[in-house]
């Protein structure tokens, strides 16, 4: 909107501005002038200056009415007190009688929709008011705000919920490419099978929404991500207390992923994590798989070059094919941590670690550890290249150590190079690695003392991981194994060959018969069973190891087997189960065999599984020089699971057998 003024206007208006800002200050001074004027307006001369005082506060106001709810259980009848319409108005101040015998009368239909939630279709609902509501006064009004609204009374209501009904059936139908593409079978296996997870189970609305979403995360999982539900239905005999369930699903076309674009990269080459994605099989052209595009946001971010990673799929222009987009925030070139902690084997520890993620010249990876402990001391680097195209990073590293055992101090240096390969499942490495072993005993003069001992040897390490969680396992199994061949140096040089192997296997106990017993308004978790019939899981470890060769072969102490402490068998202190040696020590021997099982059983909070874990378990452990000798030891106890963010915190009470003496052994994280 615009304003034109004539010229002599525009010369004015500064003088219009100032007279309407003078006018208040005018009639101000006319009323002082004029007091008795003043007066007619406020005639009582101690009270014209005087604030008036603030008006009380309103009284809270408490519940209106109180609710006697007569239900057969009390988590029923928490849970309709919770939903109940009429709730809402407990706390209403306005609240009047009539008004209260309205939401009344809709209270019974209220209640049987809360009842149908939880599988109940033919209720029994009786709403009782209070006795002599219709003569009750209305409730205070707002105006008077010192006084609290007088109480409504009590409502009764009392609940037969009848028989509750069971889910028969439970029908999943397709639409679209996974209705009769072959490669789609498996996955349309699976929806149907955790979808029926639910069929002969009370049926409850919150169940049933699992159900359906749960349907539809594992088809936009693979190859659909455009899936969606077409339709649901749950059809409810009411005579029979039976319930058919349908779900539709429509997947729509088949994705498949494209090339991978990196965004974020500048000190480090963007080929690294291209590279560690198709790792995981999300090369172009491959079908759309959300677990895998998750597993190459882990390895990613396991590499240590980034601080944070986040890999996602995005639609392209021809809507069949999805990039895969990488976005990073790189870590910096080096970086020093500071560790202080400490174990039950080894008491206090300090550590400084620095990472250098771009060595100049090479650009390898170098991270070099000084470790201080009670008993040991330990000095590392170890270098690694970034992974090619089939995943092989070449390594090379250096150790220095030092162990403290009672009277004998063992020094230590290895070198190693060679290549590893990081896989999903699978790891596999070979390199070649020199030992050098120094043992000193302050018992035995120094005409006694072992010679130094050297051995050069060829490797081979394979390992593979089938665990369903790789930080809270509980199913799946573990398998490790390491050959190596290799010759002693020195005066003596003799052929051995050495081998260990390590199995670790989860086996889930009890019957998957029945579902926990459901909590009304909440899903069940319905493959897993309940408190009841769930017994926990088995854990059994196994390990082996031998290193052959002639008695007089002077294999270095490193190449050999020493055990016993927090991680192999509990009830002894570090390397305490060995061959004696000639002044009573402690050392290791040829041949080593352990075996550990133990008993897992979750502990429940108010029937909610709880994050704490109770746990029964034996430990033996033998070594020895020849095979026919290994006699194992045992250890017994019992300890806790605590599932923190960093990994199970495990604190063990275990009696030693053979030492006859309790030790407490604590562990943090799950490493295999």
């Amino acid at each position: 909107m615009t304003f034109s003024f004539p010229g002599h206007a525009r010369r004015a208006w500064p003088l219009l501005l100032c007279a309407t800002l003078l006018w208040p200050l005018a009639t101000r001074a006319q009323e002082t002038a004029a007091p008795g004027a003043a007066r007619a307006a406020a005639p009582d001369d101690t009270d014209a200056d005087v604030p008036r005082p603030p008006r009380e506060a309103r009284t809270p106001a408490g519940a209106r009415f109180e609710i006697d709810m007569q239900a057969p259980s009390e988590a029923m009848r928490d849970f309709l007190l919770r939903h109940m319409e009429v709730q809402r108005y407990r706390e209403l101040r306005s609240l009047e009688a009539n008004e209260l015998s309205r939401l009344l009368a809709q209270a019974p239909a209220n209640v049987r929709e809360l009842l149908a939630t939880l599988g109940h279709f033919s209720p029994q609902v009786e709403v009782i008011p209070p006795p002599g509501l219709g003569d009750v006064a209305a409730a205070t009004s707002d105006g008077d705000r010192t006084t609290s609204p007088a109480s409504l009374g009590t409502i009764t209501v009392k609940v037969d919920p009848g028989p509750v009904t069971q889910v028969a059936s439970v029908t999943v139908s397709f639409v679209g490419d996974i209705a009769t593409a072959p490669e789609a079978q498996a996955q349309r296996a699976d929806i149907e099978r955790e979808a029926g997870l639910i069929a002969g189970l009370p049926f409850s609305q919150a169940d049933w929404d699992r159900a359906k979403t749960a349907a539809l995360r594992r088809l936009i999982a693979q190859r659909y991500p455009s899936g969606r539900m077409q339709n649901s239905l749950a059809d409810i005999d009411t005579q029979a207390h039976q319930a058919r369930l349908y779900i539709e699903l429509d997947s729509g076309k088949p994705m498949r992923m494209g090339e991978v674009v990196v965004q974020g990269a500048e000190r480090y080459d963007a080929v690294t994590a291209e590279r560690l994605v198709r790792l995981t099989g999300l090369t172009p052209g491959s079908d759309y798989d959300l677990e895998k595009l998750q597993d190459a946001q882990r390895r990613i971010a396991e590499s240590g070059y980034y601080d944070s990673v986040f890999v996602y799929a995005e639609t392209s222009t021809d809507g069949q094919t999805l990039p895969v987009m990488v976005q990073l925030r790189e870590s910096k070139r080096q970086k020093v941590v500071i560790g202080i902690g400490g174990s039950t084997d080894n008491g206090a520890r300090l550590s400084l670690e620095h990472t250098h993620n771009s060595v100049p010249g090479i650009g390898w990876r170098a991270v070099s550890k000084l470790q201080l402990e009670r008993d040991d001391q330990l000095a590392s680097t170890d270098w690694s290249s970034i992974p090619n195209d089939d995943g092989w990073r070449k390594i090379a590293g250096a150790q220095l150590a030092k162990q403290l055992d009672d009277f004998t101090t063992t020094s230590s240096q290895r070198l190693r190079v060679g290549q590893t390969q990081l896989g999903v499942e699978y790891d596999r490495s070979f390199y070649l690695q020199y030992d050098r072993a120094h043992v000193k005993s302050s018992l035995l003069s120094a005409a006694a003392q072992q010679e130094a001992r050297s051995a050069v040897s060829v490797n081979y390490a394979w390992t593979r991981r089938r665990f369903d969680d790789q930080v809270f396992p509980h199913r799946g199994y573990g398998l490790a194994v390491e050959l190596g061949v290799g010759y002693t140096l020195g005066s003596s040089r003799q052929p051995f060959t050495r081998t260990q192997a390590r199995w670790l296997t989860y086996w889930p106990l009890g019957a998957i018969a029945r579902a926990a017993d459901p909590v009304p308004g909440q899903p069940r978790d319905v493959g897993t069973p309940s408190r009841r019939t769930q017994l926990g899981r088995l854990a059994l470890r196994v390990e082996g190891g031998a290193v052959v060769a002639r008695d007089s072969a002077p294999i270095p102490d490193t190449q050999l087997f020493i055990t016993g402490g927090d991680n192999t068998v509990r009830g002894y202190g570090l390397r305490d189960i060995g061959v004696p040696r000639a002044d009573g020590s402690i050392g290791p021997g040829r041949y080593k065999g352990v075996v550990s099982l133990e008993w897992q059983r979750p502990i429940f909070n108010a029937d909610q599984r709880s994050n704490w874990e109770n746990v029964l378990f034996i430990d033996g452990g033998a070594i020895a020089n020849k095979a026919g000798d290994l006699k194992p030891v045992w250890g017994v106890g019992t300890g806790i699971r605590y599932n923190s963010p960093v990994g199970p915190l495990q604190l063990d009470l275990a009696y030693g057998l053979e030492v006859r003496r309790f030790r407490i052994h604590l562990n943090v994280g799950f490493t295999f």
